[in-house]
């Protein structure tokens, strides 16, 4: 089933400035309502082919009759592919790097109903009311301490492997996805993004952004921001809008 609403959407990635090559993919699917962005997991094997193994498998999902059937689909979808690239190698102790793995971040849209799936760091935000909001909850080290033991996000960041994901696609046998449903309202404005675009830009520099009328004219903004700097890391971005 088509979505009721018109979705207005582009999308981009970039290698950035450092790396030597692009591990992240995209979806853009706005006659589907469906986008995504992955990150392949860095320093593992083929990174790169999981993150796009993601985005095509989650763009050849035929439409199911309802939104719930819809946002089912995308959950075995990526259930599918954890156990798929888990058995693409015996990963011992010794050879931990041979991990294929990636972070994935899932936009669902139909009508008034949204939902956001994600597993590792790739984030969904939404811009409503002239704020910004962030959807997703990073699965990483960082986001565990500040959790459980009410680190700020800075004192966090300086301890040691605080970047270092504790869920993502293909990372452990068993998967445990994260879900955020919620009400779409006129004049909102979503944002999927991999790490090294929200990393590299401020909350009032994204939402300044976001503002802009156009899809295109806002991903623009954001690629700018990130490539006046160092961009050190691939650089990913979907933005959505009615």
């Amino acid at each position: 089933m088509a979505p009721a609403l018109p979705w207005r959407s582009a999308a981009c990635t970039d290698q950035g400035k450092v790396r030597e090559r692009n591990e992240d993919a995209i979806l853009d699917c706005p006659q589907q309502g469906l986008w995504a962005v992955a990150d392949g997991m860095g320093g593992h094997r083929a990174g790169d082919i999981a993150s796009q193994m993601i985005v095509t498998s989650l763009g050849e999902l035929t439409q199911a009759q309802t939104f719930d059937q819809r946002l089912d689909a995308v959950r075995q979808c990526l259930h599918w592919l954890n156990r798929r690239m888990g058995q693409e190698l015996t990963v011992s102790d010794q050879h931990a790097d041979n991990l294929m793995g990636s972070t994935v971040v899932a936009l669902l849209l139909e009508g008034q109903r949204g939902a956001c799936v994600w597993a590792g760091d790739s984030r969904c935000y939404l811009w409503r009311g002239r704020q910004l909001y962030q959807l997703s909850r990073d699965h990483s080290l960082q986001q565990q301490l500040m959790d459980e033991h009410a680190m700020s996000s800075e004192q966090a960041l300086a301890q040691p492997g605080a970047r270092a994901l504790t869920r993502a696609i293909g990372a452990s046998e068993h998967l445990n996805l994260s879900v955020v449903e919620l009400e779409v309202l006129p004049d909102d404005v979503f944002l999927l993004c991999s790490d090294g675009l929200y990393q590299n830009l401020s909350h009032s520099e994204m939402g300044n952004a976001l503002s802009l009328i156009s899809p295109q004219v806002a991903l623009a903004r954001l690629f700018d921001g990130v490539l006046r700097g160092d961009a050190r890391d691939n650089i990913s971005a979907v933005v959505i809008r009615q």
